[in-house]
């Protein structure tokens, strides 16, 4: 195993706690001492294949100390996977409902997501506007626009999915793994790509290494996404609300033409109080390509 150049400034501990069945797996930096009305908890989550380790590098870039949680989704990382054939939004708040409740029953907290995460954190905010003083999105485009029609093939997709079992790729070495985190964002540096694969990955008796994710996230919800229930979630945001990019962030590679631009636009059109930053350079993966810019946003937003 490659020893992790990268140094942490600001150590986390994990926490397992128990979540709708889960065990789950949460990272705290910092203590109670740290949170007050005027600063209170930070709670971070993660997207799609990706961990709450993935938030160290803003942490430690945050210039002021202060109480951070950040979970592991079920099925990802240290947590629990809940033997489904795949997984859905409603999971995700009930999750995030319950952790905030085991943890901080009773606060209001600062709340940031990324991608995945921040589309579950945006609907949780219109859902319980009173819990969320200050809202974080990191690219939660949400989803394209479904139809009526679209349910049919969709069905159809997820019947012949659940016939084939779901894999992912392992590799040789932890180093493999790091390369692939690489590959994948070219603005990862070596060094965080190095510390990020420790915590990405498992090492199996055999050797080789597998992604802390669940395959079932692989497979396609039957339910479609309901862009119009969405964005009455959307509507009902009380709390201000960062949005944050990266500069070379393409969607159409995701999405091709199903999700135009100017659709984004408009749904980010209905939050009531809404500011916008761009990092450059940064692609989806921003915490990891910019965290010292983020972090300085999110001082000055969450101050």
């Amino acid at each position: 195993m490659i020893e992790s150049p990268y140094e942490v400034r600001r150590a986390s501990r994990s926490r397992f706690i128990p979540v709708r069945g889960l065990r789950y797996h949460v990272l705290q930096w910092g203590d109670a001492s740290l949170a007050t009305a005027e600063r209170p908890p930070l709670v971070m989550v993660h997207g799609w294949m990706d961990v709450g380790a993935s938030f160290q590098f803003v942490v430690d870039a945050l210039p002021t100390d202060r109480l951070v949680f950040a979970l592991d989704w079920r099925g990802f990382g240290l947590s629990e996977a809940p033997g489904t054939d795949c997984y859905w939004f409603p999971d995700y708040l009930g999750d995030l409902e319950a952790v905030l409740d085991a943890l901080l029953p009773g606060q209001v907290v600062d709340l940031l997501g990324h991608s995945m995460g921040g589309n579950v954190v945006m609907i949780y905010a219109g859902v319980r506007p009173e819990r969320i003083r200050r809202l974080i999105n990191l690219e939660g485009f949400g989803m394209p626009e479904s139809k009526p029609h679209h349910a049919p093939k969709r069905y159809a997709q997820w019947l012949d999915e659940l016939k084939q079992p779901a894999q992912l790729r392992s590799y040789d070495t932890v180093q493999d793994v790091a390369d692939r985190l690489r590959k994948t964002n070219p603005l990862l540096s070596q060094q965080r790509a190095a510390w990020l694969a420790e915590h990405w990955s498992r090492r199996r008796e055999d050797g080789r290494w597998d992604i802390l994710g669940d395959p079932a996230h692989k497979r396609a919800n039957p339910v479609l996404y309901q862009k119009a229930e969405v964005m009455e979630c959307w509507k009902r945001i009380a709390a201000p609300v960062l949005w944050v990019e990266g500069d070379r962030t393409d969607v159409s590679k995701w999405w091709g033409d199903r999700y135009p631009r100017a659709d984004f636009e408009g749904r980010l059109a209905l939050v009531p109080r809404l500011e916008r930053q761009v990092l450059s350079p940064a692609g989806h993966m921003l915490h990891h390509d910019q965290p010292e810019a983020l972090a300085a946003h999110l001082e000055r937003f969450l101050a």
